[in-house]
């Protein structure tokens, strides 16, 4: 009798442990199918769209800037001319608080409201990833002022840019005008494209009056980033396209003596 109850007992053990195996083998055959169905989906039918986030990550567009057209008299003297200076720049993607961040910067450089709203204003027509100038033609006392604190400001940086200047002043504004900041009204009427990274428009004068001209084409720049924003490499790259110089009827000798004739 207790061979019986073992050979009984045996056999129960065993059909429990198959039952156990059988149980398992569903298990992974589920998992294994759930993976296989998830990596079906990554590969093809999600593919485009993680292709399409892959490259918003790793891929950025920035604009390149073109040299404003010359203003020249009849005999080929500059009236309107573009010279190096430094600016206070800030990318806002790589600042840890952009509001914080222009707070310090007004406290520390003596910056006036309006120049602050203006930039705030500029900036939210560029994309995060765009340096946009928040001070122009810096003294040498900002610039040292700013040099020293430099660390404590991420995101922000001293670049040169090219600014307007006129060698005859008012001898020749009333005809050749002059340039200046992009507006909040002109920001809407100005085509975007053309106008990514510029901060300056002809207010008068011939400055105004052949803007399409003398702005010139913008250019871009396809260029690959690491996860920290920082470029790699440049992947495509379209020039930009400069400026057209103007030649005048004026003669600037002339205009000498008819406006000392008059002083």
């Amino acid at each position: 009798m207790s061979r019986f109850h073992s050979i009984k007992d045996t056999q129960l053990e065993n059909n429990l442990f198959l039952n156990r195996i059988i149980a398992a083998f569903i298990a992974i055959m589920l998992l294994t199918s759930g993976l296989i169905i998830r990596l079906i989906h990554l590969q093809i039918a999600g593919h485009e769209h993680y292709a399409s986030l892959a490259k918003d990550n790793s891929i950025k567009i920035y604009p390149i800037v073109p040299t404003r057209g010359m203003i020249y008299d009849r005999h080929g003297n500059i009236l309107a001319e573009n010279t190096p200076s430094y600016s206070l720049e800030i990318i806002p993607e790589k600042t840890t608080d952009i509001d914080d961040t222009l707070l310090r910067l007004q406290k520390l450089l003596n910056i006036p409201d309006e120049k602050i709203d203006l930039y705030q204003k500029q900036r939210k027509r560029q994309k995060r990833f765009t340096s946009t100038p928040l001070l122009l033609s810096m003294s040498d006392e900002e610039i040292a002022k700013f040099a020293v604190n430099r660390p404590f400001f991420s995101g922000v940086d001293i670049r040169q840019r090219l600014v307007r200047h006129y060698p005859y002043n008012e001898l020749t504004a009333h005809v050749v005008g002059y340039v200046g900041r992009i507006n909040e009204a002109e920001l809407k009427t100005l085509p975007m494209a053309e106008y990514q990274g510029s901060t300056h428009v002809g207010k008068l004068g011939i400055e105004s009056s052949y803007e399409t001209e003398l702005h010139g084409k913008t250019g871009y720049a396809e260029i690959e980033t690491n996860v920290q924003a920082r470029p790699l490499n440049t992947l495509n790259e379209t020039d930009a396209v400069q400026g057209a110089n103007l030649y005048l009827t004026l003669d600037i000798d002339l205009q000498k003596i008819a406006y000392e004739a008059l002083g």
